[in-house]
């Protein structure tokens, strides 16, 4: 553990420092698009984020290399070269795109590129865990079909919920995390070496996200870009497929004792099945209603549009902050609620837990107008929104003498004022988003 502890430190430690450089070179570069109409940042931000991540990929790959336990991963297994070979293409693809604007369809063969590069090295899916059936062998072609679907399903369903600041990293980084726990389980507790690979690409992914999080939280000072969201996509992928298809659910060793208990010592053999698909879910989910809503429509399934989830947050009338917390949320509910069930799916209490959790999520997907308040003790470590304030007491940085409403009023008026705000250089102000941000920005125009 401590060694993925240290792999994880690294990979964040890179990413981190590379961030601010490569935020610089995109600017010079010009990688900062014009401000779109399904967009919702309101200033010009850089992207090519995905340049630190994958250079922080690079570096964990490296240090898990020279460390003594994690050496045999890439001693015993092709999947960590595959891997890198494959979020090579899809990196270098994700530069051109944020830069030049490539193609949908063009970017849509390179993660089938990218996918078919990794499954000529090795990670594919083998066999498949099936209910009532067992383990069902795939054939050569069979196990591609289903491993390149699985790479670019992922990859898109990633890209697709980058739409605001510090989500895909945020939700990327809540699966890894459950999905190292699993693989770490596999392979720690039942000694399957074959679940390392999974549990290594894992513990770098939450490096990445981690290390990118702090330069991509709201306001954003850059954008990861195509470069980063399917990087980390196929990362992700990468991580199911080895765990999936390469471990022999019959060397768990599991079917002893009634046929009772058997029933219940069997969920980790299916979870192999089901754990891709839960960390997914939101963003899989939001994939599959944006492509049946533009097909509706008579519109590409790859023309964008405001109707991804996370919009539909904020139209209700949630902030952007409550929205990415919300989404980070259901998230963790589903990736951690499948490891639970795995671990002890004879638990009851585990689905009241859920089912109560769910109950509450939905609470607060009906509250978008409650501003929750701080108690008094902790109203030095929250955000300046979330204090008491006594009635007539000026806000910070408000002048001597001025009237300033309290918390309910100014909340109220943020919520019923309409947006002026307007891009950085349309109200003779230039700047880049967070470049120039001394002070608190201004809703109004100049």
């Amino acid at each position: 553990m401590r060694e993925y502890l240290l792999t994880l430190c690294i990979t964040a430690a890179v990413t981190y420092l590379l961030t601010g450089p490569v935020r610089k070179f995109a600017i010079v570069a010009g990688a900062m698009p014009e401000i779109r109409a399904r967009d919702v940042h309101r200033e010009p931000t850089p992207r090519l984020g995905g340049i630190a991540m994958f250079f922080g990929l690079c570096a964990g790959m490296l240090v898990a290399d020279h460390l003594t336990n994690l050496n045999e991963v890439f001693e015993t297994s092709n999947e960590p070269r595959a891997l890198l070979s494959g979020a090579a293409v899809i990196w270098l693809i994700g530069v051109l795109d944020d830069k030049f604007e490539i193609d949908a369809l063009i970017k849509l063969g390179a993660q089938m590129i990218a996918a078919g590069v990794m499954v000529v090295q090795g990670l594919t899916i083998l066999w498949l865990p099936i209910p009532g059936v067992g383990n069902v062998a795939l054939t050569q072609w069979q196990g591609t079909l289903l491993t390149v679907a699985l790479v670019v399903i992922t990859i898109n369903a990633v890209n697709f919920v980058d739409g605001l600041d510090g989500l895909a990293a945020g939700m990327v980084c809540i699966a890894a995390a459950a999905f190292f726990m699993y693989a770490y389980r596999i392979w720690y507790s039942y000694g399957i070496e074959a679940a390392a690979p999974a549990s290594l690409f894992a513990a770098i992914l939450m490096g990445m996200c981690v290390g990118f999080l702090p330069h991509n939280m709201h306001p954003a000072r850059i954008f990861m870009g195509d470069s980063g969201s399917m990087l980390i996509g196929l990362v992700l992928a990468a991580g199911a497929i080895s765990v999936t298809g390469q471990v022999d659910p019959d060397a768990l060793k599991l079917f002893s004792g009634s046929e009772r208990n058997t029933v219940h010592q069997m969920v980790p053999v299916y979870i192999p099945l089901l754990m891709p698909l839960t960390i997914i879910a939101i963003p899989a989910a939001d994939l599959i209603l944006a492509i049946v809503r533009r097909t509706w429509r008579g519109q590409s399934p790859f023309a964008a549009d405001r109707g991804h989830l996370h919009h539909r947050l904020l139209e209700v009338g949630h902030s952007h902050s409550r929205a990415v917390l919300i989404m980070y949320f259901w998230s963790a509910l589903i990736a951690f609620g499948a490891l639970a069930y795995s671990v002890n799916s004879a638990s009851m209490w585990i689905v009241l837990g859920v089912v109560f959790l769910s109950a509450v999520g939905l609470g607060l997907l009906l509250l978008p107008r409650f501003t929750p308040r701080a108690p008094l003790w902790a109203q030095r470590i929250v955000p300046p929104r979330y204090r008491r304030r006594a009635v007539g007491a000026p806000a910070a940085g408000a002048a001597p003498g001025q009237d300033v409403p309290d918390a309910e009023g100014a909340d109220r008026a943020d919520r019923d004022a309409p947006d002026d705000r307007v891009p950085a250089g349309v109200s003779g102000v230039p700047g880049v988003n967070g470049a120039t941000a001394v002070g608190p920005r201004s809703r109004l125009p100049r």
